[in-house]
């Protein structure tokens, strides 16, 4: 149906050709209203739609014998009613002889709070109407109808599993601006959002499942036999496989201990690929070579096959997939370009108001795949704990802590290196719940963990897993800006295996606020106030084991925990107020302890590296007097440094690769990760322009290590320049420790 806009000027009558012909239409655009008091008038600018159809043919026609009015000046040409509708009523004047026969019925009650004008088409024994819509006095108009001002995406590569959501500015029929959404079900003056995603179907081409942006050239055949999730099994170049192999035998040994373990699943969300046709035989890897297949027609380099744009081709097909503002791409998407559509549209007519706005992606790519992190004994008779899936058995507990890095802090400035699809929210917060959800903790303490992820993503997607959770926000005295975008500590735990006993919650800006009352003067108040305050906090949550071997020496008595969370987030010129805040935390634990006589727990991103008065703090009880950090100490906070202690039975967890005595290639290659001096790991944070171990994990010496999560090798995380990266969605590493009551 072919439409085209004119628009009534009240300085200028304005002139547009009819569709579908060829004349020109001089408007008039004054009208004297003769309802008694209204005064005489010029019409606001208007616009309508003159259509070569009808496209109102529900509308009912008016009667053409209704009383004829003048109190619109005739419009100087045949074919054209005009038609005011206010309140309490309707009126008009009708077309001369041999115009058409109607008008369309009123509209809806809602829509008399403002008068409208309608003109219709006629001639030859009928006419059809196009309706514009105006406000009194002319302010507004649904003539200033609901328009598509900007669109674009997030990411240029969608990723399978993580969904996306557009960013579409739309300018409101009021004139304001918004990037809300107006949905069928709530439109605006009869005007709604339209939105659309297609598939292109064209022939789809294999991805390397360690490097998702390059073209798979090497297929592994045992991962075919083992019925390993068919995307595992591509690799770009024979290197990749080669430095892929270690971790990439496990898929072989997991899948033939448990047939189709969660093979439906993983196929979901990491894409399944036909595997159908022959290949050449590869002999370019000893040891490896005949696992490998060469994929036929695929380049042996590592070609990038994701573009940042795709142009449109004739003939192109494309199919319909989404219908809403976001969409989640599936295993069947991969390989192929997406199309978002959007456009506003009249609500009773279904017809498109205005260009239908589209956008491309780049084609979709498979979620990649972490590499696998083991579990390294660190006490001889493990073996003996450990169920296939991973998970501890009755007798020991997991505890698992990780700062996530919150999205605030997640920008391109930040992490340049890191590509803009895998820093995005939507691809991080699928990666990372997927991380976390294969380590099969039973409590998870995270860092970062803004408000509205929480809220939104974090607590009901743990709770279908089986965890409990509990949240501390950071206080705002010093942040300004979204408090939703706030971040915090969570803490979860899975509930068949613990239960809440009691929740603490530590503000540091509280802390500060008592200190400065007894131990300040005055005048010296405030810019120690200045000092300390910064927003952080502690989450402390009490849990009794529900598992019966747990402290199996006092089976009589409650077998009780307590699991601190923190983040001392500080300049690191601030070097007081960190020790500071530590020292405050472990005072508080001591009430705990002494009160019930429970082990504890010490988790968390202490913003210091070890060597550091923190650390030192958190593994000796104290801190050496002639501590450097001891000398920056501009408001007395730290004074006596003899105070600067606590009672805590303390260990560092993973001190224990280098405390054990045994000899393996698994412990020694971990070793090799460890810092000699300090017994903690190289590090747990690693970026561009920074390496160290700011991650840290304390437990009561009652509780003996049975096993730690493998530590990373930099040089392994370094092919990416650092993390964040597409396979790490944090600038942080988890630690994990299995731990066994005393």
């Amino acid at each position: 149906m072919a439409a085209s806009d004119v628009r009534m000027n009240h300085k200028e009558g304005a002139r547009e050709q009819i569709a579908g012909g060829s004349s020109t239409l001089p408007i008039s655009h004054t009208a004297a209203d003769s309802l008694g008091s209204q005064p005489r008038r010029l019409l606001p600018p208007l616009t309508f739609k003159t259509l070569t159809s009808n496209p109102f043919s529900s509308l009912a026609p008016a009667s053409p014998n209704r009383p004829s009015s003048s109190f619109f000046r005739r419009p100087p040409f045949r074919g054209f009613q005009v038609v005011d509708r206010a309140k309490g009523g309707q009126r008009w004047r009708n077309p001369g002889s041999g115009d058409g026969g109607s008008a369309p019925s009123p509209p809806p009650p809602i829509w008399n709070q403002r008068r409208a004008y309608e003109i219709g088409v006629g001639g030859g024994g009928g006419f059809w109407a196009a309706r514009v819509w105006t406000w009194e006095g002319g302010i507004g108009r649904r003539g200033s109808m609901l328009t598509v001002l900007r669109v674009h995406l997030p990411s240029e590569i969608p990723v399978v599993g993580c969904e996306i959501t557009p960013y579409v500015l739309l300018r409101r029929p009021d004139g304001s601006i918004s990037t809300d959404d107006v949905p069928e079900s709530a439109p605006l003056n009869g005007y709604c959002m339209r939105y659309k995603y297609r598939n292109q179907g064209d022939q789809r081409v294999a991805v390397c499942s360690v490097h998702p942006t390059e073209q798979a050239t090497l297929q592994c055949l045992v991962c075919l036999k083992e019925k390993v999730p068919i995307a595992k099994s591509y690799h770009c170049t024979p290197r990749c496989f080669s430095d892929a192999w270690q971790h990439h035998r496990s898929l072989h040994d997991r899948a033939k201990k448990t047939v189709n373990e969660n093979g439906t699943d993983e196929e979901e969300v990491f894409g399944r690929f036909n595997s159908s046709g022959s290949g050449s035989f590869s002999s370019g890897l000893s040891g490896v070579a005949p696992n490998l297949v060469h994929s036929p027609g695929l380049n042996n380099g590592p070609i990038s096959i994701y573009p940042t744009t795709v142009a449109e081709k004739s003939g192109e097909t494309w199919s319909e997939v989404g219908f809403s503002r976001t969409y989640t791409p599936t295993a069947d998407d991969i390989n192929h370009v997406l199309k978002f559509e959007c456009v506003a549209i009249d609500v009773e007519t279904r017809i498109p108001v205005g260009n239908v706005n589209t956008v491309l992606t780049s084609r979709v790519i498979p979620a990649p795949s972490p590499t696998p992190r083991r579990m390294v004994p660190v006490s001889g008779d493990l073996l003996g704990q450990l169920d296939l899936d991973g998970r501890t058995s009755s007798g020991t507990f997991s505890v698992l802590s990780y700062n996530i890095l919150s999205d605030a802090y997640a920008t391109s400035e930040a992490y340049s290196y890191c590509p803009t699809w895998a820093l995005s929210w939507p691809y991080r917060r699928q990666n990372l719940l997927r991380e976390i959800i294969g380590y099969h903790a039973d409590i998870l303490c995270l860092q970062e963990v803004q408000h509205d992820h929480f809220e939104e993503f974090f607590a009901p997607e743990f709770d279908k897993h089986g965890y409990q959770a509990f949240y501390k926000k950071k206080t705002s005295e010093v942040y300004g800006g979204n408090p939703n975008t706030v971040d915090g500590c969570a803490t979860f735990f899975r509930r068949d295996r613990f239960s809440h006993v009691k929740k603490y919650e530590v503000e540091f800006n509280k802390a500060a606020q008592s200190l400065t009352d007894v131990a300040m003067a005055a005048g010296q108040k405030k810019v120690a106030l200045s000092r300390l305050i910064k927003d952080n906090v502690a989450l402390i949550v009490v849990l009794e084991a529900k598992f019966s071997n747990y402290g199996a020496d006092n089976p009589g008595k409650r077998q009780l925990i307590c699991v601190a969370n923190t983040h001392v987030s500080v300049h690191h010129e601030h070097k007081d107020v960190k020790l500071w805040q530590v020292h405050t935390l472990l005072k508080g634990l001591e009430k705990i302890a002494v009160s019930a006589d429970i082990p504890m727990l010490v988790c968390g991103d202490f913003d210091s590296v070890p060597g550091s008065a923190p650390h030192a703090l958190l593994a000796n009880g104290k801190v050496d007097p002639l501590h450097p950090d001891l000398a920056v100490d501009p408001v007395g906070i730290l004074r006596p440094t003899n105070k600067i202690t606590h009672q805590l039975p303390l260990v560092s967890v993973y001190s224990s690769f280098a405390r054990m005595a045994g000899v393996s290639p698994g412990l020694e290659q971990q070793r090799r990760r460890m810092d000699a001096s300090t017994h903690e790991p190289l590090f747990t944070n690693c970026t561009r322009d920074f390496i160290g171990t700011p991650c840290l994990m304390f437990a009561a010496d009652s509780l003996s290590v049975e096993s730690l999560l493998e530590l990373l090798d930099e040089e392994n995380l370094r092919k990416n320049t650092a993390i964040p990266s597409p396979e790490w969605s944090s600038d942080h590493i988890a630690l994990l420790a299995q731990l066994r009551g005393c």
